[in-house]
């Protein structure tokens, strides 16, 4: 899994580079075909703002959140991020066994 963090406005710090890629180490344990993941943390005034792009074999899902904490809005989004990446999961490795 390829991550490309970027920040607008922002300075990305060392702890917070660990604890977004110690986050999404959760999405490669419920799926192991990730192949990149772009997230681009901003600030808006008073709003921390985050987006991630991830790219899959055969589909790309994209999640922001947004907070006034940096940290909580990390959550939020790994949160999403999860649920959309077991929705397609699913989606894709439905058996269809027989039909009556």
């Amino acid at each position: 899994m390829n991550l490309h963090l970027s920040g607008h406005h922002l300075e990305i710090t060392l702890a917070m580079r660990d604890y977004i890629t110690s986050k999404l180490g959760r999405i490669a344990r419920h799926f192991e075909h990730v192949i990149d993941v772009s997230v681009i943390l901003s600030v808006e005034k008073l709003q921390q703002k985050i987006e991630a792009n991830v790219h899959l074999s055969g589909k790309d899902i994209f999640v922001e959140s947004r907070g006034s904490d940096m940290y909580a809005a990390i959550d939020t989004l790994v949160d999403k991020l999860d649920r959309q990446i077991l929705k397609h999961k699913e989606k894709h490795f439905e058996y269809r066994g027989s039909r009556d």
